[in-house]
């Protein structure tokens, strides 16, 4: 499955192809493509691009980091998302522009942000993320449930769901086994959470196997941007 953005000449070109490769990983998988939501990663890319894709109808757009999520979302009005590390110093910021945090893990960053947006009468979707290798960010699969339980008492936050970043190795399929782990642990999880039910898994090399696995956000840069200078193509 080659999900790079060579096949595609134009923005709108590549949005109607990672939109295709998805509805047909939904029918691969007896789901529907309206089950999924495509959010594109806009690390690095610059905001003419990034308004072009607001233009064609594009609604939801994450970045990385915390300055630069506050600089695209107020010249881009959007449905904007963090999926970069939590930082005390850049709480308010995430809080201030983002509607959606996918990396939330237990510390003093995520109650910062709960407080924010609690001060503003706003409330923040967020994502669990998991780590299943021991050696990225994230919460150890052990501790979910404890987290929930503690995300559950923060008032401005509201947990929906898990989300992972799994090696990369350049080949798709090894990712598939971290997206079932995943899956398997929302299903457990939403036993005593329904609340819990998003999956924020899959990026440009991968997300045809996560929407397989039952992805119901897929991060997608890349395939649709194109590579940024000096990264990987993934």
């Amino acid at each position: 499955m080659n999900a790079g953005r060579a096949a595609a000449a134009t923005l709108e070109d590549a949005i109607s192809v990672v939109r295709a490769r998805i509805s047909e990983a939904c029918r691969r998988s007896a789901r529907s493509a309206e089950d999924v939501l495509l959010v594109a990663v806009t690390k690095a890319v610059p905001v003419d691009l990034v308004r072009q894709a607001r233009e064609a109808g594009f609604e939801h757009f994450a970045e990385n980091y915390a300055n630069e999520l506050a600089a695209k979302a107020e010249l881009v009005p959007a449905t904007w998302h963090f999926i970069g590390k939590l930082q005390r110093g850049t709480t308010s910021k995430v809080a201030d522009h983002a509607r959606v945090v996918h990396s939330a893990e237990p510390g003093d960053a995520l109650r910062r942000v709960a407080a924010r947006a609690a001060g503003r009468g706003s409330t923040i979707r967020c994502l669990m993320q998991v780590d299943f290798t021991g050696a990225r960010q994230g919460v150890e699969p052990e501790a979910v449930e404890e987290f929930v339980t503690e995300g559950e008492g923060l008032i401005g936050i509201r947990l929906v769901g898990l989300m992972t970043v799994p090696p990369w190795t350049g080949d798709p399929e090894a990712a598939r086994p971290y997206f079932a782990r995943l899956r398997d642990l929302r299903d457990s999880v939403a036993k005593g959470h329904p609340e819990v039910r998003e999956l924020s898994m899959g990026m440009s090399g991968d997300y045809e196997v996560a929407v397989e696995e039952g992805a119901t956000m897929v991060r997608v840069g890349t395939a649709l941007f194109g590579p940024r200078p000096g990264r990987p193509a993934r």
